[in-house]
């Protein structure tokens, strides 16, 4: 196992975890079949992950090589599970925040399936914005809607009839692409990829598989909702939600990326300004982050959406992600 730790205690640490254990199956009885199956798959997938972890991420593998072994590897292994049981691809939603790395997460699971023998499809939420006329015909009726991203600002029949094709196994399938770039950052649709086939689809997004919730809650809510106006705001978005059920409904599985302090995010939305800016992009002041995440908070707060979701069994697996961006608890709520 090189830098990852003796191949003879691997079973006892696999167990030490009882939640982690839980969340991917792992017994007393099939412990050693289990770590003897993931260390082939690590064997076979290191070539491949080590470029990844050069070209991508820029880092060296040996730093990632223990994250890959007690996530990304056992994670993989559960969804290609997830999948010999269904008769049709698998939708597995990801929900996840500003730096929570949903992103690097799907391309390395993608990775990984591939040596499988698995057809992934990475989708975004992003990826099913209204065009860019769309919305500003949606900002003429709701000036609130200053920015991309809230519930309202997403064709959720363009998402329906995807992911049902996919799950029909129709052929070809064009699957819809967003650019950021396009008007100066307010974005549009672009050319869409055309795919045969799919046997997962990763869809992830900043509020995937998130549900309304109750009406009153809003009475005291934390800041930045603040003003009656604000609560206005938070209970129109609120009430978007119900848009979305059908979609979430597609979803086989989800995923929750969770930061262990919801305010992580502005810090590493900071961070990742600053790091454009070094690097000679454009990017925003910190002034201009707080009021854009400000913004995010008072749509869909984090403590009023998030928290309650991680806490029921409708999410299949919870990662915790600390403030250095570091993996935390894993666990299971489903019964």
């Amino acid at each position: 196992m090189g830098e990852i730790g003796d191949w003879k205690e691997a079973p006892k640490a696999a167990l030490a975890d009882e939640l982690r254990a839980k969340a991917f199956g792992i017994t007393r009885k099939n412990v050693d079949e289990v770590i003897q199956a993931r260390s082939h798959l690590l064997q076979s997938v290191l070539p491949a992950f080590s470029q990844f972890c050069q070209t991508k991420l820029q880092v060296q593998p040996q730093k990632m090589q223990q994250v890959l072994w007690d996530l990304w590897l056992p994670l993989a292994m559960k969804l290609a599970s997830h999948r010999q049981q269904l008769a049709r691809p698998l939708i597995q939603g990801i929900l996840g925040g500003q730096g929570t790395g949903k992103t690097t997460m799907s391309q390395v699971l993608t990775l990984i399936l591939q040596e499988l023998g698995y057809r992934t499809l990475s989708l975004s939420l992003d990826d099913l914005y209204k065009t860019y006329s769309d919305r500003l015909a949606l900002r003429e009726q709701d000036p609130r809607l200053i920015w991309r991203g809230p519930p309202g600002t997403h064709d959720i029949d363009l998402g329906l009839n995807l992911l049902d094709q996919i799950r029909q196994l129709h052929s070809p399938i064009l699957v819809p692409r967003f650019d950021k770039s396009a008007y100066g950052g307010a974005g549009d649709r672009t050319t869409p990829e055309m795919i045969t086939s799919a046997d997962i689809v990763l869809f992830e997004g900043w509020f995937v598989g998130v549900k309304p919730i109750s009406d009153h809650v809003f009475e005291m809510a934390p800041p930045p909702i603040i003003t009656e106006e604000d609560r206005r705001f938070a209970r129109d978005i609120n009430y978007r939600l119900h848009e979305y059920l059908p979609l979430w409904e597609r979803l086989d599985s989800l995923i929750v990326l969770c930061p262990i302090d919801y305010r992580c995010s502005l810090e590493w939305r900071k961070q990742a300004e600053q790091q454009m800016i070094a690097a000679g992009k454009s990017g925003m002041s910190n002034a201009e982050i707080e009021q854009f995440v400000n913004y995010f908070w008072r749509s869909l707060h984090p403590e009023l959406f998030i928290k309650p979701l991680v806490e029921s069994p409708d999410v299949d697996l919870v990662i915790e992600i600390h403030h250095d961006h570091s993996f935390g608890e894993i666990y299971s709520n489903c019964r």
